[in-house]
């Protein structure tokens, strides 16, 4: 036997087709990670000013005009208003200007993320140099000392996906990476569904009574885990009835390259370019990361369209691998009736032949 033929014995062509997807894969990751993480610059951030109303109109314009075009600024009509936005997460922050002294205050919401926060007072501090005024910083929604640089609400959500799709992938591949009959696709529903709410609130534990990362209430993050891991993981079953093992490769595309580095963890959206800005809220990892913290440290508000999007992926997902099965099944059901005995399927008949 020749090496050719070595060759073609220990690599199928079936095989050499999936390391080359392999390959793309890995590329698609350093791609995504470096390109959405290797310089985060905030870009449009909203921004709210409170400042009276001889500047307001002229402060906006500058930091409006700012190189590089960090904020987004808004004029606000006072510090209780610009408070409740950014505990509504409809800004990020808010500059203070002082009628009566020469120093102003910045308000930011570390729980948001703390490098943004940091990077808002730098922005400020140098934008109000040459005014001759000082800066001084309230943080509104602070993060938990126990969670570095707000990423606890990231890890949280990154290890639901991660075991989200491992559980689908199990599943599937356990019996065949295609769902034979609707009866099999309903049971892996119904094990996905257990296996999400366990999921959900052991992580819930762990990051709040365990460890003490994150505040906000427990069964309303165990709540959200479950919707995730599911979510994950009927997408990913979806994936595989529709596609077979290429599904589990694709599901990884889908929820680790495309969706844990836009999903605002380590740099929040604002500071992510902007095709990773724009994918990151219509991603599972994405919404989850944006719904924990908002339970951790803005009380649960702005929480209604990343849970609709959560709710979709897992409604389209069921739907999908519920129909696929559907589908499997009508066409063995066909082959079934078109039976040995059959003039129309026997091997001499002319419908066989043609």
């Amino acid at each position: 036997m020749t090496f050719a033929d070595e060759v073609k014995n220990a690599v199928t062509a079936r095989a050499a087709l999936l390391v080359i997807g392999v390959l793309a894969l890995q590329l698609l990751f350093i791609a995504s990670y470096v390109g959405a993480l290797h310089r985060p610059d905030p870009t449009d951030v909203p921004f709210g000013v409170v400042a009276p109303q001889q500047v307001s109109g002229q402060l906006v314009a500058q930091l409006d005009g700012l190189p590089g075009g960090p904020l987004d600024p808004r004029a606000v009509p006072d510090q209780a208003e610009a408070r409740r936005q950014i505990q509504n997460r409809d800004i990020d922050g808010a500059l203070i200007v002082s009628p009566t002294g020469a120093t102003d205050t910045v308000l930011v919401a570390s729980g948001g993320g703390t490098v943004l926060a940091t990077s808002l007072t730098r922005i400020i501090e140098r934008a109000e140099g040459p005014r001759q005024r000082t800066v001084r910083t309230v943080d509104v929604a602070p993060a938990s000392p126990d969670d570095f640089d707000g990423l606890s609400s990231f890890y949280l959500v990154v290890g639901w996906c991660v075991g989200g799709y491992l559980c689908a992938s199990i599943l599937a591949i356990s019996a065949g990476t295609k769902p034979a009959n609707r009866q099999r696709a309903v049971i892996r529903t119904g094990v996905m569904a257990l296996y999400s709410i366990a999921g959900g609130i052991g992580g819930a534990v762990i990051i709040g009574p365990v460890l003490g990362a994150l505040p906000g209430s427990v069964w309303a993050l165990a709540g959200l885990g479950a919707l995730v891991v599911f979510a994950v993981g009927m997408i990913t079953l979806a994936l595989e009835a529709l596609t077979g093992i290429i599904g589990i490769g694709l599901a990884v595309l889908l929820i680790v390259i495309a969706g844990n580095p836009s999903a605002g963890g380590a740099f929040p959206l604002p500071m992510l370019p902007d095709f990773w800005r724009a994918i990151g809220p219509a991603l599972p990892p994405g919404a989850g990361t944006w719904v924990a913290r908002s339970i951790a440290y803005f009380g649960g508000n702005a929480v209604t369209g990343p849970l609709l999007v959560l709710s979709a992926w897992a409604v389209v997902g069921t739907a999908l691998t519920l129909l696929l099965s559907m589908r499997r099944r009508g066409t063995q059901e066909t082959r079934q009736e078109a039976a040995p005995g059959d003039p129309e399927a026997s091997p001499g008949s002319s419908s066989s032949l043609a």
